[in-house]
């Protein structure tokens, strides 16, 4: 693998390796351009002051700036629906306040306190496209505590790699030092440009889909350990395959044990609501795959103890999400932030996307001794 030269020949060879997904099927291509969606909506969210995320700029693509309506921005929504005035907004996989402090507060309870002579744990994002989660975990926490591995298609981690060439902030969070000799450098990056190993960081490009057609983790993706007490994000990620590959995909990472797991995905398709948001995305080309077969919080809940989650597991919809996981001081500063005329839109659009987790601890008792705590503060 190639180091990461300087920031000068970074420059000049931007581009490069991109594209290499253009052979898929288009709905992939689909699938993969919602990435865009995302930052551009998880920007907004931070430039009106919803969200603290000094890295959400460099992994947006220039020019694509847009402000969102108040209920994406406090909210997190694939489309948001306005019934009352039967028109639809489509905003595919967008990042915003709810689902972002959520999963948050999950990932950092999952860490638990920084200290020296804590055992490393590992996060393993699906379908990670331009979060900027690893790079806030990376500057807030103390090196080596955690490995982050992100997966992704080439096309989408080929951009996120390129992002980071560009931009001096995202380097220094991943202790590049343009001075330093490029065969001396900690940060490799594969000749295609789409792959990229760091002692705490790896960006992987895959089709999830393939995942189960290895047994050993470590061989299919470089620096995954099994060892390790081992946690998988999914944001509207497994969303996009079959029950069948989703299933896969999670088995596929049982074999780090203990393990945890944390799902954010639309619910409730079947109400009015529900059909219209099912509507819109279908005329963008988009399938939920999974939206039927884990349609409720109860299914979602019963789709974790299925899977082998029986150590615990819970959920709750961003509207309980909301009322119960966000202080009252906290909702005073966000309601000041803009003004919200929709609030039953906002309460419909929230009922129909959920956060679920789970956790498998066996041996290790306290790899999730912090989600415990929240097991019971689920919403109905």
């Amino acid at each position: 693998m190639a180091t990461i030269p300087n920031l000068n020949s970074l420059r000049r060879g931007r581009g490069r390796g991109f594209g290499r997904d253009v052979s898929r099927p288009g709905k992939d291509q689909v699938v993969q351009g919602t990435d865009n969606d995302a930052s551009v909506s998880r920007l907004s969210a931070v430039q009106l002051g919803y969200l603290d995320d000094p890295y959400a700029t460099a992994l947006t693509p220039p020019g694509s700036a847009t402000r969102r309506l108040p209920i994406i921005n406090r909210g997190r929504a694939i489309t948001t629906i306005t019934i009352s005035k039967q028109r639809a907004i489509a905003n595919p996989a967008t990042g915003t306040y709810v689902r972002t402090t959520t999963i948050d507060q999950l990932v950092t309870r999952f860490l638990g306190p920084w200290a020296p002579d804590n055992k490393r744990k590992q996060i393993i994002s699906l379908g990670a496209g331009s979060d900027t989660r690893v790079f806030r975990l990376l500057s807030l926490r103390q090196s080596p505590d955690f490995v982050y591995h992100e997966l992704d298609f080439a096309v989408n981690t080929t951009a996120k790699i390129r992002a980071i060439r560009s931009a001096p902030e995202l380097q220094r969070v991943l202790g590049i030092d343009s001075s330093v000799p490029e065969k001396d450098s900690p940060v490799k990056v594969s000749e295609a440009g789409d792959a990229l190993q760091s002692p705490s960081y790896h960006i992987h490009p895959v089709d999830l889909r393939t995942l189960s057609s290895h047994d050993d983790p470590a061989k299919a993706l470089p620096g995954v350990e099994t060892d390790l007490p081992t946690l998988l994000i999914s944001e509207c990620c497994l969303v996009y395959l079959s029950p069948v590959e989703a299933q896969k995909v999670v088995l596929w990472g049982e074999t780090a044990v203990p393990l945890g797991l944390i799902l954010y995905e639309p619910i409730r398709p079947n109400d009015a609501f529900g059909e219209v948001m099912v509507s819109n995305l279908a005329a963008r080309e988009i399938q939920l795959q999974t939206l039927h077969k884990y349609a409720s919080l109860e299914a979602q809940r019963a789709r974790f103890r299925d899977q082998g989650f029986g150590d615990g597991q819970a959920a709750g919809d961003v509207e309980f999400l909301w009322k119960k996981w966000v202080s009252e001081e906290e909702k005073d500063r966000v309601a000041g932030l803009e003004m919200l005329d929709e609030m039953e839109e906002w309460e419909l659009l929230a009922r129909h996307y959920c956060i679920a987790w789970g956790w498998r601890d066996q041996d290790d008792i306290s790899a999730f001794a912090g989600w415990k705590t929240l097991e019971a503060q689920q919403g109905g």
